[in-house]
């Protein structure tokens, strides 16, 4: 089931007003990322301003999933003894079947499956899994009695919850957050025509389609779907079904009933009219005097029924495989979405929002774009734009208007000190008093810590300016120098702290980058300048904690980052003078660590680490110097992978390993890799732009894991990650008018064909007349669609396709287990048979 959007509060005021002393805490299974940690801030607080207690489960992978589903999840099932309750899934289970995982899908005796478990799933990753949008709901809990009219009201219609619906039933509730109601049509009327067909043996028979219109794709038949992992000493023990059992959660088609063939909402209608034509008795075959009615037309046989319906279950398998096959991409981030949550109760206020901000702002960070993980067109213009295009854009101006409406002007600033100093273009460094904890607009450049660093070391290590200004090549730092030169900014004065310089450049950098920037093709550096009616488009967010601390959004979700990727105390140099994270202890002490769990355990407590910073300012700046020496590194490996020409360039897509130099040990995490990722792609992307002004390559980017002998993968797009909007609007009013004028044409055909065969009477090749017509319109339909689905799932990152493939398909020992499906991990010795045998997929849509 799902929730709309404008019912987004629906289900927790039921919560709100049923929760008593006996119910359960309600379980958070959140993922370790800074939008689910965001998300699960603003949630949390709302249930403390509630009084409903609440329980937190850190989730690092599936097999943390699975595991967190079998403790914590069954046990609240009634028929084990509890008495049901509430789970929320923050950026965890959006592309499984949730219910499969958590072991809410094992039905005995004609019980609820659910146990009176109610799963709320909140995640911006896609494609959904079907199963948990269009099913995920308990066959007891359909329809609702209405007394007064006597008559049955439904509460779930096409999995959409209507205003009827009565939680407390348990099952999957998807949080919608516009893109199911909007773009999801086609996949819902075949999910729901699947549901209702029989079931029949498809044997792969031809039937005059093309071939590959024959194979059912596993992702609609289900097969795998919940499989578990093997650890690599399972995998090593060459069991048969080691590749189903080591595959990731895959998207599942529920087992059909044994109604009647329904007609197909994507079918033509000469198709469902023949479906409906029947006949008592075939002995009317023979032409009839004038007088008489006309002959009743033949009943069909079995075999073409049976024809007809495979066709059918096909053409509707076909676009869910579409649908799963596309890549993977990202919507609205969940933080968004729960601050919306908050909205629709009045709970909002400037805490939440906060929250909700640097949420939205982390996307970029981590290449988190509407086409997969990526780097973002260098066409985005302004400092904070980065993340989903126009929609994107829309979501932080919605975050800027209610900066406006809950920092009103403070009405003791009679001389409009506030006012002149945000209009003079200075990003603030300092709070208003000492008790000011206001949010700001500010035209944020894109610098990477600023207020913390000084100008010059802040320059140099943005990504954005290393990709444009070769910074990791001499001639790359004497382009910087110029840029500065020409801006009247010594070299003195932009290596001191930001803070300390002197106060006229800091008022004219602004006017100086819009100035001199577009000469080195650095458009996008800072905000346009304000124009009329333009809502301050691209300017970023700032906070003051009194005189304690001043920090953008950026700056926070830069230091969150580092903190789980990394750790808030864990930078150390050993005795060879490597440096690495707070897992040295560990690695110091010679514990084996195969699967990983040591590691995950690490990583979970750097979660907490950073939830206590998100709400503890002096935290947030001790790890400060966490997040320079990641980004230090960064610098440091990118410009060594580029300078000693480590890239290999492969048929699909680039490829760099990390498995030497003194950093090689942060990039075992793969955010921190991600991170490095694009830094290398965005300079290629550059490269490329440069030389041959065409699109970039993929990068494929692998980081050694010593102590426990894997190489962690991360597959990274090739750009373009913004979808135009205004020309998907522009093709889809083209795709309606040819929808209209082949209706028309269909009609046509349709009134001539029954003209004829009153005329002339029934023909036995009358059946296969019209089904090689429906065969040629089934092809206009799915040329059509094709051109009006083109943009759904061009350029998007389909590297998690490319995985299972090859797992699939090799004997390399692969462990599948992050959220994130362009992330893998590969046995030290299989990465060259895994990469070769990539190269030969399609990762990008």
């Amino acid at each position: 089931m799902y929730l709309p959007r404008n019912s987004v509060a629906q289900l927790y005021k039921h919560l709100l007003v049923t929760y008593h002393s006996q119910s359960p805490p309600v379980l958070i299974l959140a993922s370790l990322e800074p939008d689910a940690l965001c998300a699960c801030r603003i949630l949390t607080a709302l249930l403390k301003r509630d009084y409903i207690p609440h329980k937190i489960q850190p989730v690092v992978g599936y097999n943390d999933l699975a595991t967190a589903g079998e403790q914590l999840v069954q046990p609240m099932k009634k028929q084990q003894g509890g008495i049901g309750g509430v789970v929320v899934c923050l950026g965890v289970g959006g592309m499984v079947d949730i219910s499969t995982v958590l072991g809410l899908d094992n039905i005995s005796h004609g019980e609820d499956p659910s146990g009176g478990v109610q799963v709320w799933l909140i995640d911006a990753r896609r494609p959904w899994n079907l199963g948990n949008i269009f099913a995920g709901r308990p066959e007891d809990a359909l329809q609702l009695i209405d007394d007064n009219l006597g008559s049955r009201k439904p509460e779930v219609v096409d999995g959409r919850i209507q205003p009827s619906y009565r939680p407390g039933h348990g099952g999957i509730v998807v949080y919608d957050d516009g893109d199911i109601e909007d773009d999801l049509v086609l996949e819902r009327e075949a999910y729901l025509s699947l549901l209702k067909m029989p079931d029949v043996e498809d044997d792969g028979e031809l039937l005059d389609d093309s071939d590959g219109a024959s194979e059912v794709p596993e992702s609609v038949n289900g097969e795998g779907h919940s499989r578990k992992r093997k650890s690599w000493s399972d995998r090593e023990d060459g069991d048969d079904d080691e590749d189903e059992e080591n595959r990731r959660p895959r998207q599942r088609r529920r087992s059909g009933s044994s109604s009647t063939v329904a007609s197909s909402p994507t079918g033509t209608p000469r198709r469902r009219r023949q479906d409906s034509q029947s006949s008592d008795t075939e002995s009317s075959r023979s032409r009839l005097p004038p007088s008489s009615p006309p002959p009743a037309p033949r009943q069909a046989s079995p075999r073409k029924l049976r024809r007809r319906l495979l066709r059918l279950r096909r053409d509707q398998e076909a676009v869910l495989h579409k649908y799963y096959s596309s890549g993977a991409t990202y919507s609205e981030p969940i933080s968004s979405l729960l601050y919306s949550l908050a909205e629709a109760l009045g709970r909002e206020d400037n805490d939440l929002l906060w929250h909700a901000i640097v949420g939205v702002s982390s996307l970029e960070l981590y290449g988190r774009t509407m086409t997969g993980v990526g780097i973002s067109t260098s066409l985005d213009a302004g400092g904070s734009a980065g993340w989903g295009g126009q929609r994107g854009e829309r979501i932080r101006q919605a975050l800027r208007d209610e900066v406006r409406r809950l920092n009103p002007p403070d009405p003791t600033d009679t001389r409009g000190e506030a006012a002149r100093a945000e209009a003079s273009g200075v990003i603030p460094t300092t709070a208003r008093s000492p008790t000011d904890t206001s949010i700001r607009l500010s035209p944020e450049p894109r610098f990477l810590l600023i207020r913390h660093w000084s100008l010059y070391d802040s320059m140099l290590h943005s990504p954005y300016l290393a990709a444009r200004l070769h910074i990791w090549s001499d001639i790359g730092r004497k382009r910087l120098h110029k840029l500065l030169a020409k801006m009247g900014v010594s070299l003195s004065q932009c290596k001191q702290s930001y803070t300390h310089m002197d106060m006229d450049l800091k008022r004219g950098l602004r006017h100086s980058l819009l100035t001199y920037a577009p000469m080195y093709s650095l458009d996008g550096l800072v905000p346009p300048p304000d124009t009329l009616g333009s809502g301050k488009s691209g300017w970023g967010f700032v906070r003051s904690w009194g005189w304690k601390a001043c920090l953008s959004a950026m700056d926070v979700g830069v230091i969150i980052g580092a903190i789980l990727e990394v750790g808030k105390s864990g930078i150390h140099t050993d005795a060879t003078g490597k440096v690495g994270d707070d897992r040295g202890i560990a690695q110091g002490k010679g514990l084996d660590d195969e699967d990983g769990t040591l590691e995950s355990e690490a990583w979970v407590e750097r979660f907490w680490e950073a939830y206590d910073a998100l709400g503890n300012i002096e935290a947030l700046k001790s790890a400060l110097p966490t997040a320079q020496h990641l980004h230090r590194a960064i610098l440091r490996t990118g410009t060594s992978l580029l300078e000693k020409r480590q890239i290999r360039h492969l048929r699909a897509f680039r490829m760099a390993v990390v498995k030497e130099g003194p950093d090689v040990q942060l990039f075992t995490h793969p955010a921190a890799l991600t991170k490095l990722a694009l830094w290398v792609s965005e300079a290629i992307a550059e490269q490329e732009r440069e030389k041959k002004g065409g699109k970039s390559i993929p990068l494929v980017m692998a980081g050694l894991n010593e102590r426990r002998g894997v190489y962690v993968v991360v597959g990274t797009g090739g750009g373009g990650g913004v979808v135009d909007i205004a020309a998907q609007e522009k093709r889809k009013q083209r795709v309606e008018a040819k929808a209209r004028r082949r209706e028309e044409k269909r009609a046509a055909k349709l009134a001539e064909r029954e003209e004829r065969r009153q005329r002339e009477g029934d023909d036995d090749d009358e059946e296969e007349e019209v089904e090689a017509e429906s065969e040629e319109e089934d092809e206009e339909e799915e040329e059509s669609d094709g051109e009006e689905d083109e943009d759904k799932g061009y350029g998007t990152n389909r590297f998690g396709n490319a995985f299972q493939e090859v797992v699939d398909e090799t004997n390399a020992r692969v462990k599948i287990d992050s959220f994130e499906h362009c992330v893998v991990e590969v046995k030290k010795e299989d990465l060259s048979s895994f990469l070769e045998s990539l190269s030969m997929k399609a990762v990008i849509g």
